[in-house]
């Protein structure tokens, strides 16, 4: 019997406004760089399956130096705009995400995440948000309006190490106070949320929100969060 439910947060709880792909498409024209909005999609589709791997390595992202993240990124960027269908080198790519970061946005809840969470709650469930997030978790919790649903977050900024390593997925469960037959993780990424999930024995959902995962056969997955409650009933 499942008695916690645990979430990521990028894009599965919350999705940038604007989109990644606008603000990455405004620099693009501020510096002459003609690309379009789909190439941009089909680059960070790319993109954060490489973040997703280098999460996975030995010294994943949270626990390496700014050097370190700054060679990160620019290789991170440079796989977009080529995927984009515009070469460029290192340097060009570091200029351009460096001014990515300079574009104001928001984070935005997904238009089914508090409904969700409100029959979760009617079920007496345990909430939590896992996340490789280098941010106050707390904080952004209470600007979404999410804190009265959580029961807690943990971050890989908190733990020192992020998905999928099972640190991070053994802080949820102590947390919980659950074995991990008794959780479910929900995530819109199958190296980082399912293949660690399972890894320590939690049950596992993949969010595939835009039908994109179209390289992972994993059987158990969902398009909207709407389909917890019912994927809940058949554990």
């Amino acid at each position: 019997m499942i008695k916690a439910v645990f979430f990521d947060f990028y894009n599965t709880l919350v999705h940038f406004n604007p989109q990644r792909e606008e603000i990455q498409a405004q620099v693009c024209r501020n510096l002459g760089i003609e690309v379009s909005l789909e190439g941009l999609t089909r680059g960070y589709i790319l993109a954060d399956r490489f973040m997703e791997r280098e999460n996975a390595a030995e010294v994943p992202l949270a626990r390496r130096s700014p050097g370190d993240l700054e060679s990160f990124f620019a290789k991170y960027e440079r796989l977009i705009l080529r995927t984009a269908g515009v070469d460029t080198d290192l340097l060009t790519a570091s200029r351009v995400w460096d001014q990515v970061l300079q574009i104001p946005y928001k984070l935005v809840l997904y238009d089914d995440v508090i409904a969700a969470f409100e029959i979760l709650k009617t079920q007496e469930l345990t909430i939590g948000v896992i996340s490789n997030i280098n941010r106050d978790m707390n904080a952004l919790s209470r600007d979404l309006g999410l804190e009265s649903y959580l029961d807690f977050n943990v971050t890989s900024r908190e733990v020192g190490h992020g998905k999928p390593h099972p640190p991070i997925f053994l802080k949820a469960l102590e947390r919980a106070g659950v074995e991990p037959h008794e959780a479910l993780h929900v995530g819109d990424s199958y190296a980082s949320d399912v293949l660690g999930a399972t890894g320590v024995g939690i049950h596992a959902l993949l969010l595939d929100r835009n039908l994109t995962e179209t390289h992972v056969t994993y059987s158990t997955r969902i398009s909207s969060l709407m389909e917890i409650p019912g994927y809940l009933y058949a554990v």
